[in-house]
């Protein structure tokens, strides 16, 4: 069984928009902060945006404030990356994440991964 599927990745102009979706399963998503994370070609994992539990705080890192939003859905095990006002300097994999045991932006925090998805921002 896979964790975590994402779906919504693709190819768009710069100043677009794409949303991206993650589907989790019950015991990798109840109850533990989720995030988002994207990876380019010779790079660490970056944080992008992450959301509590219980309280569905959102952080969202410093490059894509004002530009991205997280949310969540928990009764349908579900969430979302808003990406807007896109730049080709987002062009990455995007991965979601759940299971968060300590710092949302830290990526051994998390204990299940999506199989992640393409976005490529065109200038």
């Amino acid at each position: 069984q896979v964790p975590l599927v994402e779906s919504g990745g693709g190819l768009v102009q710069a100043g677009g928009s794409l949303r991206l979706s993650c589907v989790g399963s019950g015991h990798t998503f109840e109850g533990f902060p989720v995030g988002w994370f994207r990876q380019v070609p010779g790079k660490d994992r970056e944080f992008v945006a992450g959301m509590t539990w219980d309280t569905n705080k959102p952080y969202v890192s410093e490059s894509v404030k004002g530009r991205f939003a997280i949310s969540r859905d928990n009764a349908q095990k579900t969430m979302y990356l808003q990406m807007t006002k896109l730049k080709p300097e987002d062009t990455a994999v995007y991965s979601c994440a759940a299971g968060a045991r300590s710092l949302l932006d830290l990526v051994t925090s998390y204990n299940s991964w999506g199989q992640g998805t393409q976005v490529t921002v065109s200038s």
